[in-house]
């Protein structure tokens, strides 16, 4: 079965870069599977708040599992470690983590953030080190775990360097360096918005990057990905993530 594996750092990363993206796919029968890598303990309880700082993980564990039921993401793995601490998580540890998974779903596409984190949030920075970090290893058997045999993922996708919120220009944007995947997610841009308003807890910067945008329909409308590595694309932005994987 073709697989789209995500990883990300927080809960709503996913329905803030590839909630559409993993809607269209599903109906296309790919199956979409989410790592993430912390339970968002650092983030905010509700605006105003509706819980503790203690309940939190809880909390937002469950918003992103309603979030998942909407979009058709099949399977989800958290890791758990610690929000606004990720880059100090053991990497060895991760790695082993993280290359068990890339063997056992077999993914063509891996999506996670550049190496910039978008905002230069250090929970981005880090989880796009240790996902290129276990795509790699997943394909050199010296790596362990070796439960599962060696996988080589095709295409490894970052986020673009702007956000989709923060882009002044309208679609198609052929003329931003690092665009090189433009999805088109107006059909399910009205399930984007319900997995958004699924984090409840976070709402303050949902309506900040989102609901609040005049350009709302717009926003909601696209997908934007750049290639880090995979086959050469007939034409940028590309309509199709899958475009040239075997």
């Amino acid at each position: 079965m073709p697989t789209l594996l995500c990883i990300y750092a927080h809960p709503d990363d996913e329905s803030f870069l590839v909630a559409g993206a993993a809607c269209l796919y599903a109906r296309r029968g790919v199956r979409s599977v989410l790592v993430t890598a912390t339970l968002g303990q650092a983030g905010r309880c509700g605006d105003p708040p509706f819980c503790t700082a203690e309940e939190l993980p809880q909390v937002r564990r469950q918003e992103l599992n309603e979030a998942c039921s909407l979009l058709g993401i099949e399977d989800l793995h958290l890791l758990g470690y610690r929000d606004q601490k990720l880059s100090e998580a053991p990497m060895e540890e991760v790695r082993s983590r993280l290359v068990d998974l890339i063997r056992r779903y077999r993914p063509e596409v891996v999506a996670t953030f550049d190496p910039q984190g978008l905002n230069l949030h250090p929970d981005h920075i880090a989880v796009s080190r240790f996902a290129s970090d276990a795509v790699a290893a997943a394909a050199d058997p010296r790596f362990s775990p070796p439960s599962e045999p060696p996988h080589q993922v095709q295409r490894l996708l970052w986020t673009p360097p702007t956000g989709v919120w923060d882009l002044q220009a309208k679609p198609p944007w052929d003329g931003y360096p690092g665009v090189d995947f433009q999805i088109d997610i107006r059909p399910f841009s009205a399930i984007k918005k319900q997995a958004l308003q699924c984090h409840r807890s976070q709402m303050h910067s949902i309506r900040r990057y989102f609901l609040e945008r005049p350009t709302l329909d717009e926003i909601l409308s696209v997908e934007l990905f750049r290639q880090a590595w995979g086959p050469a694309l007939s034409h940028r932005p590309c309509g199709d993530l899958f475009e040239g994987v075997r």
